[in-house]
Protein backbone atom coordinates (compact mmCIF):
# COMPACT_ATOMS: atom_id res chain seq x y z
CA UNK A 1 0.00 0.00 0.00
CA UNK A 2 1.27 3.72 -0.63
CA UNK A 3 0.24 7.08 -0.08
CA UNK A 4 1.67 10.57 -1.41
CA UNK A 5 3.75 12.89 0.57
CA UNK A 6 3.05 16.57 0.57
CA UNK A 7 5.74 16.96 -2.30
CA UNK A 8 4.09 13.99 -4.42
CA UNK A 9 6.93 11.93 -3.66
CA UNK A 10 5.43 8.45 -3.57
CA UNK A 11 5.69 6.58 0.05
CA UNK A 12 5.43 2.87 0.98
CA UNK A 13 3.17 2.68 4.14
CA UNK A 14 4.06 -0.45 5.81
CA UNK A 15 0.86 -2.56 6.68
CA UNK A 16 2.87 -4.97 8.32
CA UNK A 17 3.68 -3.20 11.00
CA UNK A 18 0.40 -2.49 12.11
CA UNK A 19 -0.71 -6.05 11.51
CA UNK A 20 1.86 -7.13 13.92
CA UNK A 21 0.25 -5.20 16.72
CA UNK A 22 -2.48 -8.50 16.82
CA UNK A 23 -2.25 -10.84 19.70
CA UNK A 24 0.20 -8.47 21.62
CA UNK A 25 0.17 -7.61 25.44
CA UNK A 26 0.40 -4.18 26.95
CA UNK A 27 -0.02 -3.21 30.66
CA UNK A 28 -1.82 0.14 30.61
CA UNK A 29 -0.78 1.44 34.51
CA UNK A 30 -3.89 4.22 35.88
CA UNK A 31 -5.89 2.72 33.26
CA UNK A 32 -9.03 3.28 34.83
CA UNK A 33 -9.77 6.38 33.40
CA UNK A 34 -8.26 9.86 31.00
CA UNK A 35 -5.53 8.92 28.83
CA UNK A 36 -4.87 5.51 29.97
CA UNK A 37 -8.65 3.90 29.55
CA UNK A 38 -8.54 6.04 25.75
CA UNK A 39 -5.42 3.99 25.22
CA UNK A 40 -6.53 0.72 26.51
CA UNK A 41 -9.52 1.25 24.08
CA UNK A 42 -7.67 1.88 21.10
CA UNK A 43 -5.30 -0.82 21.82
CA UNK A 44 -7.88 -3.50 22.48
CA UNK A 45 -9.61 -2.17 19.01
CA UNK A 46 -6.40 -3.10 17.26
CA UNK A 47 -5.89 -6.59 18.71
CA UNK A 48 -3.62 -6.42 21.38
CA UNK A 49 -4.69 -7.74 24.67
CA UNK A 50 -4.38 -5.35 27.85
CA UNK A 51 -4.21 -5.57 31.55
CA UNK A 52 -4.74 -2.14 33.01
CA UNK A 53 -4.36 -1.28 36.79
CA UNK A 54 -5.78 1.43 39.33
CA UNK A 55 -6.24 1.73 42.68
CA UNK A 56 -10.49 1.83 42.54
CA UNK A 57 -11.75 -1.48 41.57
CA UNK A 58 -15.04 0.14 40.83
CA UNK A 59 -13.11 2.79 38.25
CA UNK A 60 -11.22 -0.38 36.23
CA UNK A 61 -14.90 -1.97 36.16
CA UNK A 62 -16.57 1.18 34.75
CA UNK A 63 -12.95 1.44 32.38
CA UNK A 64 -13.83 -2.10 31.34
CA UNK A 65 -16.75 -1.60 30.07
CA UNK A 66 -16.04 1.55 28.19
CA UNK A 67 -12.97 -0.49 26.73
CA UNK A 68 -15.15 -3.41 25.25
CA UNK A 69 -18.18 -0.75 24.19
CA UNK A 70 -15.23 1.10 22.18
CA UNK A 71 -14.27 -1.47 20.49
CA UNK A 72 -17.61 -3.53 19.41
CA UNK A 73 -17.24 -2.27 15.86
CA UNK A 74 -13.47 -3.90 15.34
CA UNK A 75 -12.39 -5.90 12.63
CA UNK A 76 -9.74 -7.63 15.42
CA UNK A 77 -10.52 -7.62 19.02
CA UNK A 78 -7.96 -8.05 21.92
CA UNK A 79 -8.62 -8.55 25.49
CA UNK A 80 -8.73 -6.44 28.85
CA UNK A 81 -8.42 -7.66 31.94
CA UNK A 82 -8.08 -5.35 34.93
CA UNK A 83 -6.37 -5.71 38.47
CA UNK A 84 -6.46 -3.56 41.27
CA UNK A 85 -2.74 -2.21 42.17
CA UNK A 86 -0.80 0.67 43.57
CA UNK A 87 2.37 1.22 41.40
CA UNK A 88 3.70 3.50 44.66
CA UNK A 89 4.26 -0.27 46.10
CA UNK A 90 6.97 -1.90 44.23
CA UNK A 91 5.72 -5.40 45.07
CA UNK A 92 2.39 -4.49 43.64
CA UNK A 93 4.06 -3.38 40.71
CA UNK A 94 5.44 -6.50 39.82
CA UNK A 95 2.28 -8.50 40.24
CA UNK A 96 0.58 -6.23 37.55
CA UNK A 97 3.53 -7.49 35.35
CA UNK A 98 3.33 -11.05 36.42
CA UNK A 99 -0.64 -10.57 35.78
CA UNK A 100 -0.04 -9.64 32.44
CA UNK A 101 2.66 -12.95 31.63
CA UNK A 102 0.49 -15.51 33.57
CA UNK A 103 -2.70 -14.23 31.73
CA UNK A 104 -1.47 -13.82 28.16
CA UNK A 105 1.70 -15.71 27.85
CA UNK A 106 4.25 -12.78 28.10
CA UNK A 107 4.47 -8.63 27.81
CA UNK A 108 5.29 -6.44 24.77
CA UNK A 109 4.07 -3.17 25.60
CA UNK A 110 3.96 -1.36 28.84
CA UNK A 111 2.93 1.92 29.13
CA UNK A 112 3.19 3.85 32.86
CA UNK A 113 0.77 6.33 32.34
CA UNK A 114 -0.54 6.27 36.60
CA UNK A 115 -0.18 9.62 38.18
CA UNK A 116 -0.98 12.21 40.54
CA UNK A 117 -1.80 16.19 39.58
CA UNK A 118 -1.87 18.12 42.49
CA UNK A 119 -0.68 22.04 42.18
CA UNK A 120 0.24 23.65 45.69
CA UNK A 121 3.02 26.21 46.98
CA UNK A 122 5.98 24.50 48.43
CA UNK A 123 6.06 26.29 51.51
CA UNK A 124 2.67 25.06 52.25
CA UNK A 125 2.76 21.77 50.59
CA UNK A 126 2.89 18.52 53.08
CA UNK A 127 5.36 15.91 53.10
CA UNK A 128 2.67 13.69 53.03
CA UNK A 129 0.82 15.31 49.63
CA UNK A 130 4.85 15.35 48.17
CA UNK A 131 5.43 12.02 48.87
CA UNK A 132 1.77 10.87 47.04
CA UNK A 133 3.12 12.52 43.67
CA UNK A 134 6.83 12.07 43.48
CA UNK A 135 6.06 8.00 44.63
CA UNK A 136 3.70 8.05 42.10
CA UNK A 137 4.79 9.72 38.77
CA UNK A 138 8.06 8.74 39.33
CA UNK A 139 8.92 5.89 41.86
CA UNK A 140 5.90 4.27 39.98
CA UNK A 141 7.32 4.57 36.79
CA UNK A 142 10.47 2.80 38.02
CA UNK A 143 9.12 -0.02 39.58
CA UNK A 144 6.70 -0.66 36.47
CA UNK A 145 9.70 -0.86 34.04
CA UNK A 146 12.12 -2.82 36.73
CA UNK A 147 9.08 -5.55 36.56
CA UNK A 148 8.75 -5.38 33.14
CA UNK A 149 12.69 -4.98 31.45
CA UNK A 150 12.70 -9.33 32.15
CA UNK A 151 9.21 -10.14 30.62
CA UNK A 152 10.44 -7.89 27.32
CA UNK A 153 13.79 -9.54 27.39
CA UNK A 154 12.08 -12.69 27.34
CA UNK A 155 9.63 -11.27 23.99
CA UNK A 156 12.97 -10.04 22.23
CA UNK A 157 12.49 -6.74 22.35
CA UNK A 158 8.88 -4.04 23.01
CA UNK A 159 8.00 -0.53 23.89
CA UNK A 160 8.01 1.20 27.02
CA UNK A 161 6.17 4.78 27.01
CA UNK A 162 6.02 6.36 29.54
CA UNK A 163 3.81 9.63 29.86
CA UNK A 164 5.43 12.43 31.61
CA UNK A 165 4.61 16.16 30.92
CA UNK A 166 5.59 19.50 29.48
CA UNK A 167 5.98 20.80 33.12
CA UNK A 168 9.26 18.35 33.51
CA UNK A 169 11.43 20.70 31.21
CA UNK A 170 8.77 24.14 32.30
CA UNK A 171 8.75 24.48 35.66
CA UNK A 172 6.09 26.77 36.89
CA UNK A 173 4.78 28.06 39.97
CA UNK A 174 3.12 26.23 42.63
CA UNK A 175 3.90 23.16 40.45
CA UNK A 176 7.12 22.01 42.45
CA UNK A 177 5.92 18.41 43.23
CA UNK A 178 4.43 17.74 39.89
CA UNK A 179 7.08 19.00 38.13
CA UNK A 180 9.99 17.45 40.09
CA UNK A 181 8.36 14.08 39.17
CA UNK A 182 7.92 14.89 35.94
CA UNK A 183 11.46 15.65 35.33
CA UNK A 184 12.30 13.27 36.84
CA UNK A 185 10.46 10.87 34.35
CA UNK A 186 12.03 12.88 31.30
CA UNK A 187 15.57 11.57 32.93
CA UNK A 188 14.90 8.44 33.98
CA UNK A 189 13.36 7.57 29.87
CA UNK A 190 16.41 9.13 28.95
CA UNK A 191 18.74 6.87 30.65
CA UNK A 192 16.59 3.35 29.98
CA UNK A 193 16.06 4.53 26.03
CA UNK A 194 20.48 4.22 26.26
CA UNK A 195 20.35 1.32 28.48
CA UNK A 196 17.71 -0.89 26.55
CA UNK A 197 18.26 0.18 22.70
CA UNK A 198 20.72 -2.22 21.79
CA UNK A 199 18.12 -5.34 23.36
CA UNK A 200 15.44 -4.32 20.69
CA UNK A 201 13.30 -2.56 23.61
CA UNK A 202 12.55 1.02 22.88
CA UNK A 203 11.29 3.31 25.23
CA UNK A 204 9.72 6.89 24.59
CA UNK A 205 8.86 9.52 26.55
CA UNK A 206 5.54 11.04 25.22
CA UNK A 207 5.03 15.32 27.12
CA UNK A 208 1.57 16.25 26.91
CA UNK A 209 0.44 19.81 27.46
CA UNK A 210 -2.66 20.92 29.23
CA UNK A 211 -5.15 17.63 29.13
CA UNK A 212 -8.75 17.35 30.05
CA UNK A 213 -9.07 14.24 31.65
CA UNK A 214 -12.61 14.83 33.42
CA UNK A 215 -14.05 11.19 32.34
CA UNK A 216 -13.02 8.07 30.52
CA UNK A 217 -15.64 9.48 28.08
CA UNK A 218 -14.67 12.45 27.15
CA UNK A 219 -13.97 12.24 23.25
CA UNK A 220 -15.72 15.47 21.86
CA UNK A 221 -13.57 18.83 21.94
CA UNK A 222 -15.68 19.99 24.70
CA UNK A 223 -12.32 20.51 26.65
CA UNK A 224 -12.47 23.81 24.91
CA UNK A 225 -8.45 24.66 23.86
CA UNK A 226 -6.82 21.50 25.89
CA UNK A 227 -6.32 18.65 24.57
CA UNK A 228 -8.63 15.39 25.02
CA UNK A 229 -7.42 12.89 26.76
CA UNK A 230 -7.97 11.09 23.27
CA UNK A 231 -5.23 13.15 21.92
CA UNK A 232 -2.41 11.76 23.83
CA UNK A 233 -3.73 8.35 23.01
CA UNK A 234 -3.48 8.54 19.38
CA UNK A 235 0.23 9.77 19.90
CA UNK A 236 0.99 6.77 22.29
CA UNK A 237 -0.73 4.10 19.84
CA UNK A 238 1.33 5.83 16.75
CA UNK A 239 4.60 5.37 18.24
CA UNK A 240 3.89 1.72 18.44
CA UNK A 241 3.29 1.73 14.11
CA UNK A 242 6.78 2.94 13.55
CA UNK A 243 9.24 1.11 11.77
CA UNK A 244 11.41 -1.23 13.75
CA UNK A 245 14.55 0.78 12.91
CA UNK A 246 12.73 3.83 14.46
CA UNK A 247 12.58 5.37 17.69
CA UNK A 248 11.38 8.46 18.56
CA UNK A 249 12.44 8.93 22.28
CA UNK A 250 10.87 12.14 23.16
CA UNK A 251 7.51 13.52 21.89
CA UNK A 252 5.90 16.53 23.48
CA UNK A 253 2.17 17.39 22.23
CA UNK A 254 0.19 20.53 23.18
CA UNK A 255 -2.56 22.31 22.34
CA UNK A 256 -3.04 23.96 19.01
CA UNK A 257 -4.10 27.15 20.40
CA UNK A 258 -3.12 28.19 23.67
CA UNK A 259 -5.26 29.13 26.29
CA UNK A 260 -7.01 31.98 25.47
Amino acid sequence: MATMDTRGILVKFDVDTLLNLVGQVAVVTGGSRGIGAHVSAVLVSRGINVVICGRSMESLEQARDHVIHESTNAVTVGRIETIQADVRNAEQAQLVIDHATTSFGGLDILVNNAGVIRFQDLATQSVEEWCEIVETNLNGVFFCCRAAIPALRRRGGGWIINVSSLAGAHPFSGGGAYCASKAGVDALSGVLMQELRHEKIRVSCVAPGSVDTRTIDTLSREAGWKLTAADVAQVIVDLLQHDSRSLPSRIEVRPARPQP
